[in-house]
């Protein structure tokens, strides 16, 4: 499967996105991720607010397969939530790089940003994981 990896995006080893618009970093999960998962059927995020850790846990996604930690790419304080996916999350099956977004982070530093791979180490990480 060819999966939608836009160039200009961070990617975690955990398998989540960012795109960064000057400090504000949209979050989500790949579609290799959301492969591997399976259908999602309950997504749990942040409230409004909530200040999130690089590298740490901010919610879970349960599939038909497993539950599985979601890990905020950067710090920062949760500006936006999909609310959308609490009551639905199918967006996060069929788009999740696009309508499946899960927050969105006020960032507190770009400084962590160098902690995050880029498309062409992100497509080696998964291609050794087929």
């Amino acid at each position: 499967m060819s999966y939608q990896l836009p160039e200009d995006f961070y990617y975690s080893k955990d398998h989540e996105w960012a795109q960064v618009d000057e400090n504000i970093v949209t979050v989500g999960v790949t579609e290799f991720a959301q492969e591997q998962l399976g259908e999602v059927v309950y997504v749990e995020l942040p409230e409004e607010g909530a200040k999130v850790n690089q590298g740490e846990s901010f919610g879970v996604v349960e599939s038909v397969k497993a539950a599985s930690d979601l890990y905020s790419p950067v710090s920062g304080t949760v500006i936006e939530v999909n609310t959308a996916l609490l009551e639905d999350p199918s967006s996060l099956n069929d788009d999740p790089m696009n309508d499946g977004w899960l927050i969105r982070i006020e960032m507190d530093s770009e400084k962590e940003l160098a902690n995050l791979i880029r498309v062409a180490d992100y497509k080696k990480l998964i291609s050794e994981k087929k």
